[in-house]
């Protein structure tokens, strides 16, 4: 006797049964009932040989396979083995339970009239066999089953083995549950299914997952790792159950569908035991909710159970706090990268999962080759991809979660190196950004290999967005005509920038998107209203250049370049903001104050002592706020004015606290002029310690000549430099491009060259600036405007350098300004004012101050003025100084 587990019911009078699992799958028996004789089961015709037709179903053949299905699968059953062929068939009593005391099944199918008893052979001693006999006869004269009148003809079945038209009949179902049998499990996720009451026989493969398999080469069958495992976990709880089938798709004649026991859902508890992975093209159309087949996946990932059992997580290497973390989105590189800030204030680039931005597939035919191709403005839809995660997150807190770590890639044949990317999923306010583009169609979902498993933890939700997408034509997938961005590129281009320029300085404040920062008072803007791209100039300051290349060599940054251009990013960088466009620069760039939600930029980088005032802040509203800034930060010594130190009290007379103008000229020799109209002066009274001090200092270096090279410069250092005239004279280094290219201040004329190291030396202490404070002090002058036009003040800056270089003239300072004095200048002999004489002559405006102890003599510049006006004289030959000799000559209107 044998105690079994019953699996399934070939026909009403043979079963196939199993014993119990131990490391694997449990072996198999096929048991034939004896002594009696069921209907034989309806047969397909074998495929491949045509000469071989479809069998039908006995009368009752179904009802009696379906009396023991019934009874006895999943079932524990014990039998006796009477006969075993010599082909191997085994013949014998089967009994429902534990042992022989249990339900005999074959005297059960005689007495429901569902089989006849074989009665040829009969012994007369055999007690069981006589039992069937007798039953047999009881059954007919109840009229049981075979034995009933009609014949059975309407026990047959009609099967239908084929569908014509699968799609159609899977879409008349409306996605139902439908009643069914599993006759035939092909492996752990493909199963062969009698669909109830019509009898269609139909493949049904499991939506969303996929089993191993068993691979046949050559007529031999190999199972994949767990293929047998998988197929005997779905066998173990489907096979001839009653269950029901939802049929949700038919694509390419493949049946999709999930299917429902009492005890659960199959394709979940494959995914969890870890016997099946899921997949992508058939995860769609799963109708129970694709993310509870994610999470049953994910459980046993993390459990390594199976055909998981070698697996490491994409983020396995990361500590908890770098897979999820807030961060603070600073910029959005693509439409599919981000640059945020954590918590620890560095600076990280984040790629969204899974996700492509727009692409230009066409992006040679559609170039222009005489134009510069700009992927945010060329390639269709990606300016509003970009837009629309600019408006959404700049600025914003996100939560990140890393799904997994990209490998840097190197160049090949046709494709470009790539960085290590970390990709994450980006949500904010519950949505996740990723999803919503793609739903909008600015962004498409990645397909993968199905074993790639390096992809976004909400793979399924951004495949049905890209869905919703299609289908509603949006974005990417519409067939409208692609939106075209015509935006004019100005910066650099000086005729274009000319044209622009007085519709921005008419429009007073205008908006603007801050598309990149150059440095911290350097930044290219999109104006959306003129629909162009201008290079802007933030006016009233002068802040520290970073390092950039130039025809000569590496520009070196001076310092907190990098510290004021990160301030400019995190302020302004793609936020939207307001500019007031004052003037424009010879190079088209145009110079102007930028607003950010209340902040003037100009004034914030002053505060945060990152840049200083530039003079030319004076005739602006916001003088007053940069000067008061700049003196708190300075009196700090904060960051640029680290360094600083307080020029003697007399040094500067501070004019504006005297009730009446004083005029007290001094002597004084004007040693140079700059092109900005600076120039720079030596006192008349020390005159002669400066020249006792160059004759020793020269002896002193003729006897002991410096070695050639050996001086290495520093930026700020005080050293002597041999200039063209042969002779050597004490300087300040201002910058260090390379050993050949030193930029020298000549502290004692104010003049400045570009030398070689070789022409340069220490300093002697005993001609340091200790001996005898630097020479040249920097003055401007007062009342007058400087022209920003270059070629304009090129002309001023000549008739001043004719008129007083390298001679006496008498100086009075009248007021103070960002950077130097402004003061009054007068010629040595007649006692003239030279720059009331540029006035006169036409050349320049004047600036008119309003500080009242000097309003008689702005009113002697403003008359002068009027006399140049009448006069026609230079600006003002046209008669009135018009709007567009504004724009010539470089002044605001």
């Amino acid at each position: 006797m044998n105690t079994f587990f019953e699996k399934s019911v070939l026909s009403g009078c043979a079963i196939i049964v199993r014993g119990q699992p131990r490391g694997g799958p449990p072996p198999e028996r096929q048991i034939n009932l004896s002594n009696i004789r069921a209907g034989a089961m309806a047969r397909r015709a074998a495929q491949g040989q045509p000469d071989t037709k479809d069998t039908p179903d006995e009368p009752w053949a179904f009802q009696a396979r379906e009396f023991l299905r019934k009874k006895l699968i999943g079932k524990e059953v014990c039998f006796t083995v009477e006969i075993r062929t010599a082909l191997g068939r085994e013949y014998g009593m089967v009994y429902l339970g534990k042992d022989t005391t249990g339900e005999n099944i074959a005297e059960s199918l005689v007495n429901e009239g569902l089989a006849t008893v074989r009665r040829e052979g009969i012994r007369g001693n055999n007690p069981e066999q006589a039992r069937l006999c007798e039953l047999e006869d009881q059954a007919k004269s109840s009229k049981k089953g075979m034995w009933s009148e009609g014949g059975g003809t309407h026990t047959i079945r009609d099967i239908k083995y084929t569908i014509e038209n699968p799609r159609n009949f899977v879409d008349s179902l409306h996605q139902k549950p439908i009643n069914a049998i599993i006759e035939h499990v092909r492996d752990g996720s493909v199963v062969r299914a009698l669909l109830l009451p019509d009898y269609y026989l139909v493949t049904v493969m499991l939506s969303g997952v996929k089993c191993p398999t068993f691979k046949r080469e050559a007529d031999v069958e190999t199972p994949e790792p767990f293929a047998a495992e998988a197929k005997f976990f779905t066998e173990s709880r489907l096979l001839q159950r009653d269950v029901q089938i939802i049929l949700e798709s038919c694509p390419n004649q493949i049946i999709l569908g999930t299917i429902l026991h009492p005890n659960g859902n199959i394709t979940e508890l494959l995914l969890k035991e870890g016997f099946a992975r899921c997949v992508d093209w058939s995860m769609a159309v799963y109708t129970q909710g694709a993310e509870k087949l994610r999470a049953a996946e994910r459980s046993a990932k993390e459990r390594k159970v199976r055909i998981w059992k070698d697996y490491v997580a994409p983020t396995a290497n990361l500590d908890q706090k770098d897979r999820q973390f807030v961060a603070k989105v600073m910029q959005v590189v693509n439409a599919d990268a981000m640059v945020v800030k954590l918590n620890s204030g560095e600076y990280k680039t984040i790629h969204l999962s899974s996700i492509r931005p727009p692409r230009n597939e066409g992006e040679e035919k559609n170039k222009d080759k005489d134009k510069r191709f700009r992927p945010l403005y060329d390639i269709p839809y990606m300016f509003e991809a970009r837009e629309f995660l600019r408006k959404k997150l700049i600025g914003k807190k996100v939560n990140v979660t890393v799904d997994y770590i990209r490998a840097a890639t190197g160049p090949g044949e046709g494709t470009p190196a790539f960085p290590e990317r970390t990709c994450a999923t980006v949500t904010i306010g519950g949505i996740n950004i990723a999803e919503a583009l793609v739903s909008k169609g600015l962004a498409t979902v990645i397909r993968y290999r199905q074993d790639d498993d390096q992809r976004s933890s909400h793979y399924d939700e951004l495949l049905a967005a890209e869905a919703r997408a299609i289908k509603n034509g949006k974005g990417l997938h519409s067939k409208k005509e692609v939106p075209i961005h015509r935006v004019a590129d100005i910066s650099g281009e000086t005729q274009k920038a000319k044209q622009f320029f007085p519709f921005l300085q008419r429009a007073g404040r205008s908006e603007a998107v801050v598309e990149y920062v150059f440095s911290g008072s350097r930044l290219k803007l999109y104006m959306p209203k003129e629909t162009c791209l201008i290079t802007f100039l933030l006016a009233g300051i002068e802040c520290p250049r970073s390092s950039r290349n130039l025809p000569g060599g590496m520009q070196v940054a001076e310092p907190f370049s990098d510290e004021a251009m990160l301030f400019t990013k995190e302020l302004v960088l793609q936020r939207e903001v307001e500019v007031e466009v004052e003037s424009m620069d010879k190079a088209g760039n145009f110079i102007g104050w930028l607003h950010i939600e209340g902040v003037n930029l100009s004034v914030a980088l002053v505060e945060n002592a990152l840049s200083k005032v530039h003079f030319t802040a004076e005739r602006s509203a916001y003088y007053k706020t940069l000067v008061s800034a700049e003196d708190a930060c300075r009196q700090r010594k904060e960051k640029i004015w680290a360094n600083y130190e307080e020029k003697p009290v007399e040094e500067v007379v501070h004019v504006s606290e005297e009730k009446e103008r004083v005029a007290n000229y001094r002597p004084v020799y004007v040693t140079e002029i700059a092109d900005t109209l600076h120039f720079y002066t030596q006192d008349v009274e020390t005159g002669g310690q400066l020249e006792s001090l160059m004759e020793t200092m020269r002896a002193e270096i003729a006897a002991q000549p410096p070695v050639e090279g050996s001086y290495s410069a520093r930026r700020g250092d005080y050293c002597i430099a041999k200039f063209a005239d042969g002779e050597w004279y004490r300087a300040r280094v201002e910058k260090v491009e390379s050993p050949a290219k030193v930029h020298v201040f000549y502290i004692d004329y104010g003049n400045r060259e570009v030398v070689s190291s070789t022409r340069l030396a220490a300093i002697p202490p005993a001609f340091s600036t200790r001996t005898l404070p630097a020479q040249a002090t920097e003055y401007a002058f007062a009342f007058i405007q400087v022209p920003q036009d270059e070629d304009a003040r090129a002309d001023v800056v000549d008739c001043v350098v004719r008129d007083i270089q390298n001679s006496q003239c008498l100086l009075n300072v009248e007021y103070s300004g960002a950077t130097c004095p402004h003061v009054t200048i007068q010629f040595g002999d007649t006692k003239d004012d030279v720059g009331l004489g540029l006035v006169k002559e036409g050349l320049v405006m004047v600036d008119v101050r309003k500080e009242k102890h000097l309003q008689k003599m702005v009113t002697e510049y403003l008359n002068s003025q009027e006399s140049a006006k009448s006069a026609r004289l230079n600006i003002w030959r046209y008669g009135d100084f018009r709007a567009d000799d504004a724009d010539e000559f470089g002044y605001s209107r």
